[in-house]
């Protein structure tokens, strides 16, 4: 994969010094097309051998355009922050919102080259991650974000002799650490994986762009140019509407009415059995949350449901049982314009809690499957891959030792009429009501079967759905702590 990266590129000083004020013009131009048309943001990865110019280039870059905004980022080893949360969650933070220029230092790529490299980890364990990285970098595709990644080369040869010059200058000799000479004794080693690597990882909507770093006139103007152009190319697409290229196969027709909402049975609850259930589950609940065991753990609680369900009821019941310091409520509604700036699932990333911390999501990520496709937020393609996009976001969670418990909670459409007309004859309770609920009433249909497919497509073996009957409030409240209990009894042991 390497070999045009090693032929020595060369571009004389006369030839660069002449081409970079209009390039620099030109990047500068396109910098500005983007930030006035916001329809795209643009992530740079920058990724490859240790003193082939990574850092040297995009200075470079940053002083051919505009830096206020292009938001560079440089990780290093997780920190203490970091480590309590997914892997992919320090990169979701630095993700720059449309209009903006993300550049990546040692980004998702880094950490599984090194764990291969060193031995700590197995082909299989790569593998894994890298097909994690491919679907992660597909979504960022499909949101619309133009991913440019650019590996920086040298030969082995050409990497001794630039640590060796940089040793021997007084000037330089604290660049060339003692890692550097470990990481070029399995120079190999790193070249072979690197190359899997790549091949892995190089696809249509995300390719990677090898480049020969031994030349630093050479390298500024490839980088310099294969950035500016596919700035123009997005641009000039954008500029006529340009949409990814998505299809969705349809999902099957109904044969009969039977579904897993209607097929479930009401349980009613009397408040002398729910007042003697109560105290001991919270009871049960606060020994969990306060274990040793859960320090190592999060909890993130997911509450659906239609309107006027008792989601709020059963969170109250939950958080009763909590340490005010241990959980925060996230409340979720449309987006803001900060949040609808970023690819979807990064409102949610944003929020997950480090060891030992619950998160309650009062509504989540399902929103793109139940309302947005309702209601034709978004179009088809994008609600249907959704699903995958989901399923792999809770596996990451899970991988990561949070517990996920996801709660759909069912009631009959009777019941919520009941309950929307009591909420209207109560002065303290008009506000639970509005005209978007008597709307989205009118739609039951369409939502019932969104949730539907929802719970076939999402409930998994890591993060099953928890169907709770909901017409009786108290039996709905016990069903939601006695669930937590069992799962986290489970998880701890």
């Amino acid at each position: 994969m390497f070999e045009s990266a090693e032929l020595g590129h060369r571009t004389a000083r006369q030839a660069f010094e002449a081409a970079v004020p209009g390039l620099r013009a030109e990047l500068l131009d396109a910098q500005f097309d983007l930030l006035e048309l916001r329809q795209f943001a643009v992530v740079v990865l920058i990724n490859g051998v240790d003193k082939a110019g990574k850092g040297e280039t995009v200075n470079l870059l940053n002083e051919w355009m505009d830096p206020r905004h292009i938001q560079t980022w440089a990780f290093d080893a997780p920190t203490v922050e970091e480590s309590e949360r997914p892997f992919m969650w320090r990169f979701w933070r630095a993700l720059p919102p449309r209009g903006k220029i993300g550049v990546l230092f040692n980004n998702w790529y880094a950490q599984p080259l090194a764990e291969r490299v060193e031995g700590a980890s197995k082909r299989a364990q790569l593998d894994q991650r890298l097909d994690d990285i491919r679907r992660f970098e597909a979504m960022l595709a499909h949101e619309g974000v133009l991913l440019v990644k650019f590996w920086f080369h040298l030969s082995k040869g050409e990497q001794k002799r630039r640590l060796k010059a940089l040793q021997k200058d007084a000037r330089t000799r604290w660049r060339v650490t003692e890692r550097d000479w470990r990481y070029f004794e399995l120079y190999d080693r790193y070249r072979e994986v690197a190359g899997h690597i790549l091949r892995t990882t190089s696809t249509a909507e995300a390719p990677w762009l090898i480049v020969d770093g031994s030349d630093a006139n050479y390298r500024a103007l490839f980088v310099g140019r294969t950035l500016l152009s596919a700035l123009r190319r997005r641009l000039d697409a954008a500029s006529q509407h340009w949409m990814p290229r998505l299809s969705a196969a349809p999902l099957p027709p109904r044969v009969d009415a039977l579904n897993v909402l209607d097929a479930l049975v009401r349980h009613d609850m009397k408040r002398k059995e729910y007042d003697q259930l109560l105290e001991p589950l919270q009871g049960r609940l606060a020994l969990l949350s306060r274990s040793e065991a859960f320090r190592r753990r999060a909890l993130v609680l997911v509450f659906e449901g239609m309107d006027a369900a008792g989601k709020g009821g059963a969170i109250r019941r939950v958080v009763g049982a909590l340490d005010a310091r241990q959980y925060r409520i996230v409340p979720i509604a449309a987006p803001t314009e900060e949040e609808r700036a970023q690819p979807y699932l990064w409102r949610f990333w944003r929020h997950l809690p480090p060891r030992g911390k619950v998160l309650i999501f009062d509504r989540s990520w399902y929103g793109r499957v139940l309302v947005e496709r309702v209601e034709g937020y978004c179009t088809e393609a994008d609600w249907m891959r959704a699903y995958a996009e989901i399923n792999d976001f809770e596996d990451e969670l899970v991988a990561a030792g949070v517990v996920v418990i996801k709660f759909w909670l069912a009631i009959s459409k009777d019941e919520q009429l009941a309950r929307f007309k009591a909420r209207e004859a109560e002065p303290h309770k008009h506000f639970k009501i509005t005209d978007e609920d008597w709307r989205n009433r009118d739609r039951w249909d369409d939502y019932s079967r969104a949730v539907c497919d929802m719970v076939d497509r999402t409930s998994t073996e890591y993060a099953p759905w928890t169907l709770v009957e909901a017409d009786d409030k108290h039996y709905a409240r016990i069903k939601v702590l006695r669930t937590i209990c069992e799962r986290l009894e489970a998880v701890l042991g």
